[in-house]
Formats: C-alpha cells, sequence, structure tokens
C-alpha cells in the first residue's frame, strides 16, 4: 500500500498542479492565521486549475462547524482538517457532512484518545505547536489509533519522511515547511525529492513486510477516483 502524501500550505496555483503532477494525493489550502493563509478567492481558483479527482483539503482552526462546511461546500473541496480546539459534537457536525474530516492536533492532546467519538477519517498528529515544523517523538503515535487512520505532520522533509513510515507504518503523511523555499513558496526539487523518498520507503517497507496487495484496493481508494 502507498503511503498518502498531503503537501499543505499551498498559496498559488502553479505549486498546487506541481503536487498533483508529482502524484501527491492532496493539496492544501490553510484558510487559518498563518504565514501560509488564503483567501476563498485564491482556494476556488486553486480547485478550479486541478483536476476533478484531486483532493483539496480547507484547513481550518476553531472556525464554527458551520461556517467550515458552507466552506467546503461552496468551494468544492473534498476535506477539511480542523487544527484548533473543536470540540467532539463539532467534528462529528462536520464529518456528516462533508466527505473527508482529518482531525489534527498535538500528539501529546488528551483529545487523541477521544478521535474515535469524533467520527473523524483521520488523525493527524503533529508537533507541540501545530504548524511550527518541529518534530514529534514518533513514539507518542505508537499508542494512539490505528495506523490505517494516522497522518503524520511536524518537521517531515526527505530525509526523515523514510524513518517515519518505516517505525510507523501511517495511512498518510503531511508536509509543509519541508518542502518550501519560504513560508508559503514551494521548492520544486524538495516536492520531487519527498514524493520520492516516500516511495522509496514504501517499497522497502513492502519488501519487510511482504504485504503487497494483488488486487491494487487500498484504504480510501474512492479519494483518488
Amino acid at each position: 500500500m502507498s503511503t498518502f502524501i498531503k503537501f499543505c500550505g499551498i498559496t498559488n496555483e502553479a505549486d498546487a498542479l506541481t503536487a498533483i503532477g508529482l502524484g501527491v494525493d492532496a493539496v492544501g489550502v490553510i484558510f487559518a492565521p498563518s504565514s501560509r493563509q488564503v483567501s476563498l478567492a485564491t482556494a476556488g481558483d486553486i480547485v478550479r486549475r486541478l483536476p476533478p479527482e484531486a483532493v483539496v483539503v480547507g484547513v481550518f482552526r476553531d472556525d464554527s462547524p458551520i461556517r467550515v462546511v458552507e466552506v467546503a461546500t461552496s468551494l468544492g473541496l473534498r476535506g477539511v482538517q480542523l487544527h484548533g480546539h473543536e470540540s467532539i459534537d463539532d467534528i462529528r457536525y462536520v464529518s456528516e457532512r462533508v466527505p473527508l474530516v482529518i482531525n489534527a492536533l498535538p500528539a501529546q492532546s488528551p483529545q487523541v484518545a477521544r478521535f474515535e467519538e469524533s467520527g473523524a477519517d483521520l488523525l493527524l498528529l503533529d508537533g507541540p505547536v501545530p504548524g511550527s515544523g518541529e518534530v514529534f517523538d514518533w513514539n507518542l503515535a505508537m499508542t494512539g489509533p490505528d495506523p490505517d487512520r494516522l497522518m503524520v505532520s511536524g518537521g517531515l522533509d526527505d530525509r526523515n519522511v523514510a524513518a517515519a513510515i518505516e517505525m510507523l507504518r501511517p495511512f498518510g503523511v503531511d508536509v509543509a515547511s519541508g518542502i518550501e523555499m519560504a513560508p508559503g513558496v514551494k521548492n520544486p526539487l524538495a516536492m520531487k525529492a519527498f514524493v520520492d523518498a516516500v516511495r522509496e520507503a514504501d517499497a522497502l517497507v513492502a519488501q519487510i513486510d511482504g504485504e503487497i496487495d494483488d488486487d491494487g484496493e487500498e484504504p480510501f481508494d474512492w479519494m483518488r477516483d
């Protein structure tokens, strides 16, 4: 099974198209206050330029669940990532109305233990300060949810992502600063190097585990249709 790759903090159409061209599974556009924040208009332009099968994920922090759903619906986002202090009820509300919901939490958050209650599809574990690009202790992810529902973020780049995959066998990995020249400005060479590192790790893990799926089916295949 190939690791799901999400490039986050996309701020322009060119970087989004490069990501999809490299075979990245999802791109993230950030609506929360951030050096990578984009307007709704910019996000809409990105969605329109990408092929219809591309997964664009809107990243929100402490917005009302009603607004999250309205933005996702109006822009045609296929997923949202909730990166704040949203309550279990708020996450569940969004999960019932958006195809893909990623609940992003610091790895040490007590809310990790309540992930199953939220109805979210995936749990993204990040560093102590989400979005800061800090690597967290991956051992904290060993007692989390099923790896098939785990995404790992926080300081990943082409030099360390293979180690994370080999150790955790996560469903997916998420990167922003590790593929940038400056906040919000992606580096095409770093983008390619990251994808190559992930795919090389996938091949190694498959060889080690001996678990190549003969029928080619993977979790969340519908996101690539």
